[in-house]
């Protein structure tokens, strides 16, 4: 499987798994889908991205961080969102939609054998 799509994969596993976690989080301290909570997320990005610069720019190579890390502050963005898109949520659902978040996040995780099947497939037609 292409090194490109195998990293792709990897960071929207990344990415969805942080926004449930954001999610989740919020569900469980009593927050409701509001403009308030989409505010605080998308600062939680700000934050999140302003310390992932710091991270990237520090010398860190004995940690494998390079996928990780510049794709973290994305995480609460996309929570914010999908906040944004049930505005009227109670706490318990902000939680479970965090729950589905990360739940699309590990299908998406341990699918990968099957996109490198459907990959592999797919290059040996074209190539015949």
């Amino acid at each position: 499987m292409d090194q490109r799509l195998t990293g792709a994969v990897f960071r929207l596993t990344v990415v969805l798994v942080t926004a449930g976690f954001c999610l989740v989080g919020a569900g469980t301290a009593g927050l409701t889908g509001s403009l308030v909570l989409v505010a605080v997320l998308l600062g939680l990005g700000g934050v999140v991205y302003a310390l992932a610069q710091a991270v990237d720019d520090a010398d860190l190579d004995r940690y494998d961080t390079a996928d990780i890390v510049p794709v973290v502050p994305a995480g609460p963005v996309v929570a914010a969102v999908v906040v944004l898109v049930f505005l009227d949520a109670t706490a318990g659902e902000v939680q479970a939609l965090g729950g589905l978040l990360g739940l699309v996040g590990m299908a998406n995780y341990f699918l990968r054998p099957v996109y490198q099947l459907l990959y592999g497939l797919a290059s040996r037609l074209t190539s015949a």
